[in-house]
């Protein structure tokens, strides 16, 4: 159900949305009727009829979002898909009426689809930048035309105040909405052949660096094996279970194998790794640099 581009999906939406503010409404008492069948006796019939009854509530919520650029369309199917979901969770013993509780659910899933869709950033990942989002127009617009000058730091402490958010983030959301998609392949200029991603910064380390990080690494390595060549059987077997494996082992699984109470595991474990940190600290001109904890 796609506006865009097609001129018959607009005429197929323009009826469907005809349709939909033609059907007839309905009493308390059927609504509840209808609740009732599909949750008790799962009745296909009844659900699609609550559903066909309050899609013009789908689509008088749906256009109060038009102005944020998306097809009326997709609005429309993503307000219907938050009826379905209201219709499946409706409780008729609450005594609430349906169209009450379902306008919660489809307009949460109307803006749920603009925040996935309006930028490739992500926007609105918590509940004030949510409510930032789609009050701060308003409260910006009211703001302005009563004092006929743009918003300032007063301004937006007033929203912050008025919407129990930070002014932070009535800032970074005031910036976020006047900025608009760039795409990193977008040249500099007119008429310039570099382009945006030229000026971001490589943050990895530089072939330098990696060659020191590779070098101290196969340092170290030689050092812990010949620190591992002092230690006995036992020793050995434990570091290796408990230390070098992906799985470590538990105390006591080692105990069964080896035969003994897990605190004879943790101990010799622990003699183990003050061996290990003696051996390699003799190796090291800056032992504050091996990190083997005893």
């Amino acid at each position: 159900m796609t506006l865009i581009g097609s001129t018959d999906a607009q005429r197929a939406n323009s009826r469907f949305i005809r349709r939909s503010m033609a059907e007839p409404l309905l009493s308390r008492e059927e609504e509840f009727a209808l609740a009732r069948a599909w949750r008790e006796e799962r009745d296909e019939e009844a659900l699609h009829r609550l559903i066909r009854s309050y899609m013009r509530l789908v689509v008088a919520v749906a256009a109060r979002f038009r102005n944020y650029g998306l097809p009326m369309g997709d609005l429309v199917q993503e307000g219907a898909v938050g009826l379905m979901q209201a219709a499946a969770r409706f409780e008729p013993e609450r005594e609430v009426r349906f169209s009450t509780y379902a306008t919660w659910w489809i307009r949460s899933s109307i803006q749920d689809f603009i925040l996935r869709n309006w930028s490739i950033v992500r926007t609105g990942t918590t509940a004030s930048q949510k409510t930032l989002f789609f009050n701060l127009r308003r409260l910006r617009a009211k703001i302005e035309e009563t004092n006929g000058e743009g918003l300032d730091d007063a301004g937006r402490q007033k929203i912050a105040e008025h919407l129990s958010v930070d002014r932070r983030d009535v800032e970074q959301m005031e910036l976020r909405l006047a900025a608009s998609d760039q795409s990193l392949n977008g040249a500099i200029g007119e008429s310039g052949d570099d382009e945006w991603q030229d000026l971001l910064a490589d943050e990895r380390p530089d072939p330098e660096a990696n060659t020191i990080v590779n070098h101290d690494g196969e340092r170290r390595m030689v050092w812990l094996k010949e620190a591992m060549g002092r230690l006995d059987h036992r020793e050995r077997m434990i570091i290796e279970a408990r230390r070098l494996s992906d799985d470590a082992a538990t105390l006591e699984d080692l105990g069964r194998q080896l035969g003994v109470s897990k605190e004879r595991v943790r101990q010799l474990e622990h003699r183990a790794l003050l061996k290990l940190r003696g051996a390699m600290i003799k190796r090291s001109e800056r032992p504050s640099d091996l990190l083997i904890e005893a």
